[in-house]
C-alpha cells in the first residue's frame, strides 16, 4: 500500500510538473518573438573605416534572380554603388550549378575587383574561386554558407548573413507562441544549399523542444523548381495529413509563392491553418500575403538591402588592406501587428536606421 501511494504521490509531481516546464519554454518563445517585432531604429553597425577606394569594379553573381532575397541584395548593392561611384555588373546564375558555375567562368573573364558569391553554395566552385584568388580578385559572398564572417578555405574574405541559427531558431518559436505550444508543422527545404538545410534541421531542433508540438514532416525540395513541384505538393499533403498540417515552415518564402493559390483552390489557408512562416527573406509576395493575412503569418526578414549596401563596405575595408567589419545584423520578425514598420509599407524590411548614411560617413562621400 505504501509503493502505491508513493508511486501515486510521485505520478502527481511529474505531471504537476510537465505544463510548469511546457509553461516555461513558452514564456521564454514569447520573450523571443517580442524582442525580434520591436522596431529597428538605432544603428548597431560599424562607425569608422577607410575612406572610399575609388573606382571599382564588382560582379555580383546571383544564385537566382527569381529569388527576392538574392533581388533586393543586388538591389541594395546597385544603390551602394551608385553612392561610391563604382560600376556594379550582375550575372544570374539562374537556380541551377551548371548556370551558376558558367556566371563564374565570365566574371573572372572580365578581370573585376571583386566578385560576390550572391546565395550559392562555393564549393561548387572551388577550382574557380582559387583561380580568382590567384588574380588577385577580391571575393565576398551574401548567403554562402550558414555562418556570417571570413570562409577561409574558398578564399571570401566575408559571408554577409544574419545568424542562420537566430533566423531559424526565431521562426519555429513563432509557430509555437502563435498554436499556444501545440504547433504540427511541416518543414521545407532545399538541399542544395547548405545554409538552407542548416536552417532547416535548427527549426526541427526548436519545434521538438516544445513538449506540445510535433514535426509532422520534413520535406527536401528544390527552390529553383518550386513553381512546378508546389501546387501538386500542397493537395498531397492536404490528403496525408488533414489537420495536422497546421502550420508550413519553410527556408524561404518562395515556397508560398507557390502554395498559397493551391490552398485556396483547396479552400484551406487565408486567414487559417495551415498557418505559413519562413526563416528568409522577405520577399515581396510575403509581405503582401501577411498584410492581407493571406495563407502566410510570418517572415524573419533580413534588411537585404543593407546588406547590400554591407557588402560594398566590406569590399572597401578589403581593397584598403583591411580586415572585415564583423558586423552581423540581427534577426528581426515581421508580423501583421508589425508590418507597417521599417519599411514595411514598401513590402520589404528596411531598418529605419539611416544604415545608408553611416555608410557613406565612413567613406566620406555624400
Amino acid at each position: 500500500m505504501k509503493i502505491n501511494v508513493l508511486a501515486l504521490a510521485l505520478s502527481t509531481l511529474i505531471a504537476a510538473a510537465l505544463p510548469v516546464h511546457a509553461d516555461a519554454y513558452l514564456d521564454e518563445a514569447t520573450a523571443a518573438v517580442n524582442k525580434a517585432t520591436a522596431s529597428v531604429t538605432q544603428w548597431d553597425g560599424p562607425t569608422s573605416g577607410p575612406k572610399l577606394q575609388p573606382n571599382k569594379k564588382v560582379i555580383f553573381i546571383a544564385s537566382d534572380m527569381k529569388n527576392g532575397g538574392v533581388q533586393g541584395v543586388q538591389q541594395g548593392l546597385s544603390e551602394a554603388a551608385a553612392a561610391a561611384g563604382w560600376k556594379l555588373d550582375t550575372l544570374d546564375g539562374g537556380g541551377s550549378v551548371k548556370d551558376q558555375l558558367a556566371a563564374m567562368n565570365q566574371a573572372i573573364a572580365q578581370r573585376p575587383d571583386g566578385i560576390v558569391i550572391g546565395g550559392w553554395n562555393p564549393n561548387v566552385a572551388k577550382m574557380l574561386l582559387k583561380k580568382a584568388a590567384q588574380q588577385n580578385i577580391v571575393l565576398m559572398a551574401w548567403h554562402a554558407v550558414p555562418e556570417p564572417g571570413p570562409i577561409p578555405q574558398y578564399g571570401i574574405a566575408a559571408n554577409i548573413t544574419s545568424d542562420s541559427d537566430e533566423v531559424a531558431k526565431l521562426t519555429a518559436q513563432y509557430a509555437v507562441v502563435h498554436s499556444g505550444g501545440k504547433a504540427k508543422v511541416i518543414i521545407f527545404t532545399d538541399s542544395l544549399y547548405q545554409i538552407a538545410l542548416d536552417k532547416a534541421n535548427a527549426m526541427k531542433q526548436e519545434i521538438e523542444k516544445c513538449s506540445g508540438c510535433e514535426v509532422v514532416e520534413f520535406i527536401d525540395t528544390p527552390l529553383a523548381d518550386t513553381s512546378n513541384r508546389m501546387p501538386s505538393m500542397t493537395f498531397s499533403l492536404l490528403q496525408k495529413h488533414g489537420d495536422k498540417f497546421e502550420y508550413g515552415l519553410a527556408i524561404n518564402d518562395l515556397y508560398f509563392d507557390f502554395m498559397a493559390p493551391a490552398l485556396k483552390t483547396a479552400g484551406k489557408g487565408g486567414a487559417n491553418a495551415p498557418y505559413n512562416l519562413s526563416a528568409g527573406d522577405g520577399s515581396i509576395s510575403a509581405f503582401q500575403r501577411i498584410r492581407s493575412g493571406d495563407s502566410q503569418i510570418g517572415t524573419v526578414a533580413e534588411p537585404l538591402k543593407l546588406h547590400g549596401w554591407q557588402l560594398l563596405d566590406e569590399f572597401n575595408r578589403a581593397f584598403a588592406g583591411q580586415p572585415p567589419s564583423g558586423y552581423v545584423t540581427p534577426a528581426h520578425l515581421i508580423t501583421k501587428d508589425n508590418i507597417g514598420n521599417d519599411g514595411g509599407a514598401q513590402n520589404h524590411y528596411d531598418p529605419q536606421n539611416d544604415y545608408q548614411g553611416h555608410y557613406k560617413a565612413i567613406w566620406g562621400v555624400k
